[in-house]
C-alpha cells in the first residue's frame, strides 16, 4: 500500500509519503500561507523516495475545520491529484487528527480539543478512547463541561486558556502538539483494516462556520 497524506488546515502544513513501509515527511511551520507550498512538499517527498504519483494507491487528507484558505487549499490539491491519476481518497477532520496524535503522544485517552477559529470562537471536540464527538464551533465559554481527567490540546487553549478552563473544568493543557500528516497514514491504515474504503467522490471540506462558507460561494 502506497499512501500520500496531506494536511494544510492549520498554521502547520505537512505532507507524508508512505511507500515500502517507510514514511517520508515534510513539515512547514511559521511561514505565512504555508499551505501554498504544498505542491513543492509533494515533489520533495516523491523525489526522495523516487516514486511517482501514478503509483499511489490512496490519498489521505484533512478536510477541516481550520484556517479557511488552508482548508480550501488542501481540498483543491487533493481533488486535482486524485482526478489527474484516478486515485481514491480518504478524508479525516483536522480535530480527529489532532486528537489521534495527542492521544498517541501523551498516552492518554481523554483529550479536549480546541483550535483557534478566530472571531472570538474555537473549533471544539472531545476525543475519548479513539472516538471523536461533539465537534462544533462556539465561543470559549460555551464549550462542554468536562472534568480534570481530560487534557486540553490545540491552539485554542493558548489563546483562550482562562475562558476554556472555567467553562470546561479542564485544568491540564499541552500546547506544543500540532497536526502532522504522518499520523494520517496510521489513521488510514486503521480505517482500511476496519473495512472502510477510499472514494472517488470529490473531497468536501468541513467549515463549521456556515456564514463564512456561504459568503465564499457567492
Amino acid at each position: 500500500m502506497k499512501i500520500l497524506a496531506i494536511d494544510t488546515c492549520t498554521e502547520v502544513a505537512s505532507v507524508t509519503l508512505f511507500s515500502s513501509e517507510v514514511k517520508v515527511t515534510r513539515v512547514l511551520t511559521d511561514i505565512p500561507k504555508s499551505s501554498g507550498h504544498i505542491l513543492k512538499l509533494c515533489d520533495e517527498v516523491f523525489n526522495e523516495v523516487k516514486e511517482d504519483l501514478r503509483n499511489i494507491d490512496l490519498i489521505s487528507y484533512t478536510k477541516g475545520p481550520g484556517a479557511f484558505t488552508g482548508v480550501r487549499m488542501c481540498i483543491g490539491v487533493v481533488q486535482g491529484l486524485s482526478l489527474s491519476c484516478e486515485i481514491p481518497t480518504l478524508g479525516f477532520s483536522s480535530l480527529e487528527l489532532l486528537g489521534f496524535r495527542a492521544s498517541k503522544l501523551l498516552k492518554k485517552d481523554k483529550i479536549a480539543l480546541a483550535l483557534d477559529a478566530r472571531m472570538g470562537e474555537v473549533y471544539w471536540a472531545i476525543y475519548e478512547k479513539g472516538i471523536i464527538s461533539g465537534m462544533k464551533i462556539c465561543k470559549p465559554e460555551e464549550v462542554d463541561n468536562l472534568d480534570s481527567s481530560f487534557i486540553g490540546v490545540g491552539s485554542g487553549w493558548k489563546v483562550y486558556n482562562e475562558k476554556l478552563t472555567l467553562a470546561s473544568q479542564v485544568s491540564q493543557t499541552v500546547l506544543n502538539i500540532h497536526l502532522e500528516s504522518g499520523d494520517l497514514i496510521d489513521m488510514s491504515m486503521t480505517a482500511l483494516k476496519s473495512g472502510e474504503k477510499g472514494t472517488f467522490e470529490l473531497p468536501k471540506p468541513i467549515y463549521l462556520r456556515n456564514n463564512v462558507a456561504k459568503k465564499s460561494l457567492k
